[in-house]
């Protein structure tokens, strides 16, 4: 295995994920598709070294994830000005967590939700030495 090629994501609302995740988080649209037989939109976005797919299907089950759900705990992007990313969403009504301190690598973090609850986290890259 080389890298992570894409994550999926299911979504309530896909035009209001959709807006997120792109408008809000900025993640251009690499395609996307509507598929007739499965009555889904699939909206590839480019998330850096990886893609998120976003998905809406006709009635998809919750699924939990707070506290520690088993499964996908969070999706983490690795940003370089935590400060402006923060305060960006907030322009955009998208409330963060008080920013952490990663105990083991001593750099900076905060998580965040997107519409449909998903823990996100942002994650600041080491300073250039």
């Amino acid at each position: 295995m080389r890298a992570i090629h894409h994550i999926a994501l299911i979504c309530s609302d896909y035009d209001r994920s959709r807006a997120f995740y792109r408008d809000i988080l900025g993640l251009p649209v690499i395609r996307e598709v509507w598929r007739a037989e499965r009555e889904s939109w699939k909206c590839d976005l480019d998330a850096g070294n990886a893609q998120i797919e976003l998905f809406s299907f006709p009635a998809p089950p919750p699924r939990p994830s707070r506290p520690e759900a088993l499964g996908l705990r969070h999706l983490a992007f690795l940003v370089d000005d935590l400060d402006a990313e923060v305060a960006r969403l907030a322009a955009a009504d998208v409330a963060c967590e008080p920013i952490r301190i990663d105990e083991y690598t001593g750099q900076r973090f905060t998580f965040f939700a997107d519409p449909d609850g998903l823990p996100l986290e942002l994650y600041e890259s080491a300073p250039a030495a």
